[in-house]
């Protein structure tokens, strides 16, 4: 009697959509491992099991897919930040220290991204941006621009209930000052091989800085 063999299981084709996230999810998880070998295309596509033409056909360039991992970060980052400020604001009962909470939730949110998510490190440090098109390291270097301001923001109420004489540039110094030491941290956690965690002993440390 014959046995009717069965037809192999068609392989489901990803949809465009689906392959993009699938390349930038791979890409975030090769830069993960420790140490400063750059991802190359060639890496990228062989781990994904497909050719490098085929990573074309979603990203035009390699630099269009480190902007897609910089969407990410900025997207999540500010959006989280936005939550976090305005759910603040509603607490009226602490409302005397509002710029300090608010400036160090910031930070804090920043930290946590980063343990979460250790690929995407390395392209806020600049470290995965070596070589690559400069236009990447100009965005990163907007982004934390973008982040310095909404600190200064805070602060602003902040240094006033200290009795600053110059609420403005106050603000503007102790905005930097919790920027650098953001990017210090994260610089930290990356030259560790990710064993340094950002949030280390975070909270002291932002009260000294904020002298709450």
């Amino acid at each position: 009697m014959e046995v009717a063999s069965e037809m192999p299981a068609r392989r489901k084709r990803p949809r465009p959509g689906e392959r993009r996230g699938q390349i930038l999810q791979t890409l975030a998880s090769m830069l993960e491992q420790p140490g400063p070998e750059r991802v190359t295309t060639a890496s990228l596509a062989a781990r994904l099991g497909v050719s490098e033409a085929a990573l074309y056909r979603h990203f035009a360039s390699k630099a269009q897919m480190f902007e897609g991992l910089i969407d990410f970060i900025e997207t999540t980052l500010f959006s989280l930040s936005k939550q976090l400020l305005e759910k603040e604001v509603q607490n009226e009962s602490e409302a005397a220290t509002l710029g300090a909470r608010q400036a160090a939730r910031v930070v804090s949110l920043v930290m946590h991204f980063a343990e979460k998510n250790p690929g995407m490190v390395k392209v806020m440090c600049g470290d995965a941006l070596i070589l690559e098109h400069e236009r990447l390291q100009l965005r990163m270097n907007q982004l934390f621009e973008r982040l310095e301001s909404m600190l200064r923001q805070c602060l602003r109420s902040h240094v006033e209930e200290k009795g600053s004489n110059t609420p403005t540039v106050d603000a503007q110094v102790l905005a930097g000052v919790l920027t650098a030491f953001v990017l210090g941290r994260l610089q930290r956690f990356v030259r560790s091989g990710f064993k340094r965690l950002p949030s280390e002993h975070l909270e002291p440390v932002l009260a000294l800085l904020l002298n709450t």
